[in-house]
């Protein structure tokens, strides 16, 4: 369990006042909440992420993942828990015990939930137990780091599908989900969990088919101080990540919107278009 001591009286007391205010007219007793805390800047936090860090009695937190300036939000007695530190055993229990003690219960994962967060063993175990689980959706590093790159993931003429996976290295992924399966989209392609495996997934995209100056983004740590984003190609990405010392904590995306050569202008502002809200203007 971690007290913050990085975190100043002054922010505690703050919060222990907005914190009860709250409280007064928001029942979250009985319940365990899985809060996506967003890539890193605290700024990037939805309301009622921030709320309920304000409210909660215990927290179990993404240590390794999760910006320590987001936690200064949480009241001075609130309990925190390191879930780098901590087995699957001892994460459910904290969530389980406190949730049956009537406390306020977070667990506050990086990113969004729903993204390689091992969040259904431990609802499905809660719910088992009878206790509620609510999810709260967060910004996640993929989306923050297009937001880095001023583009979209889909473009009209280019593509109107993403994928988003892994590599494959100490945990499996299934053969019709391996990287030669994917690419045989030609869509955009995000991976998470996978730049120390640069070189082997530029190898499988290249035997796929796709072609060497086909435009990569690695952004590394996105939002966050030490923020770095690198983009090239098939052909020189790999060295450039090296070049950089990026060997966790990135998003790879992969695809013609990174760099695009060309595109088509949406349908839906077309003039000459007609939807439910507007007609076309001949």
């Amino acid at each position: 369990m971690d007290m913050r001591e990085q975190i100043s009286d002054n922010n505690n007391n703050n919060n222990d006042s907005s914190s009860s205010s709250s409280n007064a007219h928001i029942n979250h007793r009985g319940k365990v909440y899985f809060v996506g805390a967003g890539p890193g800047d605290k700024e990037l936090l939805t309301l009622k992420a921030k709320r309920l860090i304000e409210d909660a009695d215990v927290i179990v937190y993404s240590g390794s993942l999760l910006n320590p300036e987001i936690l200064a939000f949480a009241k001075s007695s609130a309990l925190l828990y390191d879930a780098s530190t901590m087995s699957r055993e001892e994460i459910y229990s904290v969530l389980k015990d406190n949730a049956m003690k009537g406390r306020v219960t977070l667990r506050l994962h990086d990113g969004d939930p729903s993204l390689y967060s091992a969040t259904r063993e431990q609802i499905d175990s809660l719910t088992k137990d009878g206790i509620d689980v609510e999810i709260v959706p967060g910004v996640s590093a993929l989306f923050a780091a297009v937001a880095r790159l001023k583009t979209e993931l889909t473009l009209p003429g280019v593509t109107q599908t993403v994928i988003i996976t892994r590599a494959e290295f100490r945990t499996p992924v299934p053969e019709r989900e391996s990287i030669k399966e994917l690419a045989r989209h030609r869509c955009t392609m995000a991976f998470y969990l996978s730049v120390h495996l640069i070189e082997d997934i530029v190898g499988e995209l290249i035997d796929a088919g796709y072609d060497d100056d086909t435009p990569v983004a690695v952004v590394y740590r996105v939002t966050w101080d030490d923020e770095k984003v690198i983009v090239g190609t098939l052909k020189d990405i790999a060295g450039k990540v090296k070049d950089a010392r990026i060997n966790r904590t990135a998003v790879i995306i992969v695809g013609e919107v990174v760099k695009p050569r060309g595109y088509e202008f949406s349908k839906v502002y077309d003039s000459g278009f007609t939807h439910s809200y507007r007609s076309a203007k001949v």
